[in-house]
């Protein structure tokens, strides 16, 4: 259970910076994987998320996925097997992954769904916040590589362009 949102019962709040580990990552939706669908996972992933204190954002447009989860370092790795095993999406191209000793970016989202045309004002919003030098290198680099093209050829390998 849960005191506050993103802090197991229990937790040392004279220690502001639990160790988390992150994931962010981009996949190619499986066909039928529509906003009805991802609606769907939204939900899902909200109410698993509370149980095991795993936060993030999920964005969904041009028929990719980008996710931002962050956790506990078992839970987030059980998730991660748990999205490569899910036929709703493929080609899950790791953009960041870390552990480490430091601040949730989004403390109160179990999960929340982004619009695509929005994630750079999400991450420019995260990164303007950051105190957590780890978080905020995390942050640009997904910029820089957000920047890099558009959302539809990010995580497209060389030979579907």
């Amino acid at each position: 259970m849960l005191d506050e949102i993103g802090f197991p019962r229990g937790a040392d709040l004279n220690d502001p910076a639990p160790v988390l580990a992150t994931f962010f990552y981009c996949s190619r939706a499986a066909d039928g994987a529509d906003d009805q669908e991802v609606g769907r996972i939204v939900e899902l992933a909200q109410r698993s998320n509370l149980t095991h204190a795993i936060t993030g954002v999920l964005v969904f447009g041009s028929g990719v996925f980008f996710q931002w989860i962050e956790g506990a370092p078992a839970q987030i790795e059980n998730l991660i097997a748990s999205l490569h095993r899910d036929p709703r999406h493929y080609d899950v191209v790791a953009l960041d992954r870390s552990e480490g000793k430091r601040e949730r970016l989004y403390p109160n989202w179990e999960m929340e769904r982004v619009e695509a045309d929005d994630i750079r004002a999400v991450l420019q919003d995260a990164l303007g916040s950051a105190e957590d030098e780890h978080n905020a290198a995390a942050l640009r680099r997904i910029l820089k590589h957000l920047a890099s093209g558009p959302l539809q050829s990010l995580g497209r390998s060389q030979s579907d362009q």
